[in-house]
């Protein structure tokens, strides 16, 4: 079946989504998604980042649909006509959107581990949602230990329940999830019990805030002071295949390799991403490019720097224009005496 999208064409097998669709097109028809994770079952639909219009139903129904929808869960029809980044409504509804994200989310960048490659901020970032209408008090949750490799920052969290997705499909003893209902809503432990199992580790890929972040990173270094690196090693509970982040020959945090959408290629277990911060351990394959454009790699050396032209006479990129002038003028820079002085240096 075909869909289109900002007047892009493409034919998809049935029972893609909008979302799907719309990232084998790329570009910026590709709507930002919070929620949404590919490699996750029954996820998505829940944070509404990824609204577009669509303007005709399919073949059989061309009437637009009245309401924004979600593409991460809205599949495509037969000749359906889609907007992303060409509706006016669907880019204002996304402002509003994140702006509802962050009234409860604290400003704490410049003391989050996450800064530089949080979702959120990239969304901030891209949408220009630099001011806040929100005057009451922010909801906040007391501290909670869950263990001793992952750090729970509940006043960042946003109820994207993708760690709660993963802990379900990924782990053999789910021990978290969201307890208590509307603001009240959290992310907790059963009982206070720690999250131990071999792949717990995870959910802090797959949290796109700073609610999860890495005990054994914790304030050591901002993410940008970094140099990403693929290497793997043999082992028996994952594949092995991991990022180092190396700041001078230290290995200062392991996490797994992530696509173009920010998203796990493949999950690793605790064992390779707590235990082994040694570059001994670790067959180092080269250095990591940037997948997905961040605020982190924003005039990084691995994006394309297309050359600047200035448009101007060549001459006066060479000199002072009081000699373009002359040159202009004269046929040369200087006038007689000047040349005559500089004659009489030549003879001197």
């Amino acid at each position: 079946m075909k869909v289109t999208i900002d007047g892009h064409t493409i034919e998809v097998e049935a029972g893609t989504t909008v979302l799907q669709a719309a990232r084998m097109i790329g570009g910026a028809s590709v709507p930002p998604t919070m929620c949404y994770y590919s490699k996750l079952e029954d996820c998505g639909g829940k944070c509404r980042c990824c609204l577009v219009e669509i303007s005709k139903g399919s073949e059989r129904d061309p009437r637009p649909m009245p309401k924004l929808q979600p593409s991460c869960v809205t599949a495509v029809q037969d000749g359906m006509e889609v907007l992303s980044a060409d509706s006016r409504r669907a880019l204002e509804a996304r402002q509003a959107v994140t702006e509802f994200l962050l009234i409860n989310h604290p400003l704490d960048c410049p003391v989050c581990d996450q800064a530089g490659e949080c979702d959120l901020q990239n969304l901030a970032y891209g949408n220009g949602n630099f001011k806040s209408r929100y005057i009451e008090e922010k909801r906040t949750f007391e501290p909670e230990n869950i263990g001793p490799y992952i750090q729970l920052h509940m006043n960042r969290c946003i109820l994207c329940y993708r760690c709660v997705k993963l802990a379900e499909q990924l782990t053999p003893e789910r021990v978290h999830g969201v307890v208590g209902r509307g603001d009240h809503a959290e992310i907790s432990t059963y009982i206070e019990r720690a999250i131990d199992n071999d792949f717990s580790g995870n959910v802090i890929d797959v949290c796109p805030v700073g609610a999860l972040t890495d005990k054994t990173f914790r304030f050591k270094s901002r993410v940008w002071f970094n140099k990403p690196f693929n290497a793997h090693r043999h082992c028996t509970k994952c594949s092995g295949k991991v990022t180092l982040w190396m700041f001078g020959d230290t290995v200062q945090r392991v996490t797994a390799r992530k696509d173009e959408w920010h998203e796990v290629e493949d999950f690793i277990c605790n064992e390779c991403r707590f235990e082994h911060k040694n570059v001994e351990d670790w067959i180092v394959e080269g250095p990591r490019k940037f997948e997905k454009p961040s605020v982190i790699n924003v005039n990084n050396y691995t994006t394309h720097l297309k050359k600047v032209k200035i448009e101007t006479e060549e001459l006066v990129l060479e000199g002072r224009d009081e000699d373009r002038k002359k040159i202009s003028m004269s046929g040369s820079p200087y006038d007689e005496k000047e040349k005559e002085a500089i004659e009489k240096t030549k003879e001197e």
